[in-house]
C-alpha cells in the first residue's frame, strides 16, 4: 500500500481529493500548512506528496524546496490557473509534475500512479533505516524508543530528534544553527542557546558522565557529533 501526503489549506479540497484516492486503495495522510507536511514527512513513510501553492505558514514552493534537501519523494503541485510563474518555479525546485484546479479526479488518480510508477521504476523508494546503534545507545526510529545499555530512556520529542538526526549521520558536525533548522522546522535567528540546553539535558539521560561525554561530543567553535568508533554498526 502506497501513503499518500495531501496537503492543502483548503479542507474541502483535502477531502474530495481523499475520497478519490482511498478508493483506489491508497493510504491517505492529511495536512494543511507546509510546515505540517514537512513534520509528517519526518514522522511517517510518504510515498508522494500532493502539495498545494499557496498556504500559511509555509507556502509549497518553500515546502518543496526544504523536502529536496533529503528526499526524492515525488511532488505534485496543486495550482491556480493564475499561479503560471509559481509553476515554474516549483517545478525548478524539484517539484515533478502539477495539477491544476478546478481537477478532473481522473486526471488526479492517473497522474499520481504515473507518478507511483516512476518513483519505484528508478528505485527512489528505498526503505528508511529505523534503527541506529552507536555504543550502547539503540534507536529504534520504528517503535520511537531509546534505549542504554539495554535500559529505556525516556526523552522529549525535542531530544529524542535531536539524537536521531546525530546518530543517523555519526561523525558528522552540526552547527547549533543547523540542528536547530533540521529539529525545530525554523530559522534558527539567535535561538543556537536552546539547542545547547537540549544537548545538555540529553546528555544527562544518556551519559554516564555527562561533563565527560563519551558518545555526544562538541567540536568547539563548531558544534556536535556523535562518535561514530564506538563498535556500533547501524541496521
Amino acid at each position: 500500500m502506497y501513503n499518500i501526503l495531501i496537503c492543502d489549506d483548503e479542507k474541502d479540497i483535502v477531502s474530495a481529493l481523499r475520497i478519490y484516492l482511498s478508493a483506489e486503495g491508497y493510504r491517505i495522510f492529511e495536512a494543511y500548512t507546509g510546515k505540517e507536511a514537512l513534520e509528517i514527512v519526518e514522522e511517517q513513510e510518504i510515498h508522494l506528496i500532493l502539495m498545494d501553492i499557496m498556504m500559511p505558514e509555509l507556502d509549497g514552493i518553500a515546502a518543496t524546496a526544504k523536502l529536496r534537501e533529503q528526499s526524492n519523494i515525488p511532488v505534485i503541485l496543486l495550482t491556480a490557473k493564475s499561479e503560471d510563474s509559481d509553476k515554474i518555479l516549483g517545478l525548478n525546485i524539484g517539484a515533478d509534475d502539477y495539477i491544476t484546479k478546478p481537477f478532473n479526479p481522473a486526471e488526479v488518480v492517473a497522474r499520481v500512479r504515473s507518478q507511483l510508477r516512476r518513483y519505484t521504476n528508478l528505485g527512489g523508494m528505498v526503505k528508511k533505516e529505523s534503527r541506529f546503534c552507536i555504543g550502547s545507545i539503540e534507536l529504534d526510529d520504528a517503535e520511537k524508543s531509546v534505549t542504554v545499555d539495554g535500559d529505556p530512556v525516556s526523552l522529549t520529542p525535542l531530544e529524542y530528534n535531536i539524537l536521531k538526526l546525530l546518530m543517523e549521520n555519526p561523525g558528522h558536525v552540526f552547527s547549533s544553527g543547523e540542528i536547530y533548522e533540521k529539529v525545530w522546522k525554523d530559522v534558527a535567528l539567535g535561538n543556537e542557546g536552546t539547542v545547547a540546553v537540549h544537548i545538555r539535558h540529553l546528555r544527562e539521560k544518556i551519559e554516564i558522565d555527562p561533563a565527560q561525554p563519551r558518545y555526544l561530543k562538541v567540536v568547539w567553535g563548531q558544534g556536535y557529533k556523535m562518535e561514530k568508533d564506538k563498535g556500533a554498526a547501524r541496521e
